[in-house]
């Protein structure tokens, strides 16, 4: 029978360390000499096995971002952003080169409607044993109104967001890392935080390797709809064309 939902371990769960609420919890990955089953570092960028593997039948692994525990994707530097980027995009792509999963994501959560439990800048790499992911995949997600391109990716505002609402779609071939890439994605960060018409904290960054090509979803976060909670429906909002010649505005044209 096909397998379409994750089981979660709680007896994991509680043990986990949280302090995107919590702010007086220690940060674990601020504590770099105790931390255990590295996989590979390119300081200060560390990938190493998950100390809490609450989702079963799948093999879990954190991203360390930065040294900084107050750093945050839309403020890195150009070559901090680049060599991030090209290291993560690396090794998810070797994991799901060694055809022991069904599907392998990676994705980031930052801030408090997020999902996310740590505050420390971190991405997550996770084989998924028994769900591909790319099933529920479809082109059109990724389609939207253009932002900006050049030769090495594209970057768009989604017409047809997965969720609802906005989304912002980066993409590049999956022959090499391009730079332009992580580029635009930051920007679409630095939007959802610095620049929104309304006030936001949180987003989700979600990768995808679909058909030769690397896309990377931007997904601003607020309390989710009920429609789409109770119907899986998602909302469009009118002001779509706006809100693309505003990003043109701020990025490609001051």
């Amino acid at each position: 029978m096909e397998t379409s939902h994750l089981h979660f371990n709680t007896s994991i769960g509680v043990m986990k360390p949280e302090n995107i609420r919590n702010k007086d919890q220690a940060c674990p990955f601020c504590e770099r000499d105790q931390l255990t089953n590295l996989i590979a570092v390119d300081q200060p960028i560390i990938l190493l096995k998950n100390k809490y593997p609450v989702l079963e039948n799948t093999y879990q692994t954190v991203l360390i971002e930065t040294d900084d525990c107050h750093g945050e994707l839309s403020t890195y530097s150009k070559e901090h952003l680049h060599k991030l980027l090209r290291f993560g995009i690396k090794h998810w792509l070797a994991m799901e080169a060694t055809g022991r999963y069904q599907s392998v994501i990676f994705f980031k959560n930052h801030g408090p409607l997020s999902g996310g439990t740590l505050s420390h800048p971190h991405m997550q790499i996770v084989g998924l044993e028994d769900i591909d992911y790319k099933e529920k995949v479809t082109h059109e997600m990724f389609e939207g109104i253009k932002i900006a391109e050049s030769a090495e990716a594209r970057f768009t505002l989604s017409t047809k967001p997965r969720v609802g609402f906005y989304e912002f779609n980066i993409e590049m071939d999956d022959s090499g890392y391009q730079e332009k890439f992580s580029e635009y994605l930051q920007m679409a960060v630095d939007y959802i935080l610095n620049h929104f018409p309304f006030k936001a904290t949180s987003y989700n960054l979600f990768f995808h390797h679909i058909d030769h090509k690397i896309y990377a979803k931007v997904v601003s976060r607020f309390v989710t709809t009920p429609l789409y909670i109770g119907y899986g429906i998602p909302q469009v909002p009118n002001n779509l064309e706006w809100m693309a010649g505003e990003l043109q505005r701020i990025y490609f044209m001051e």
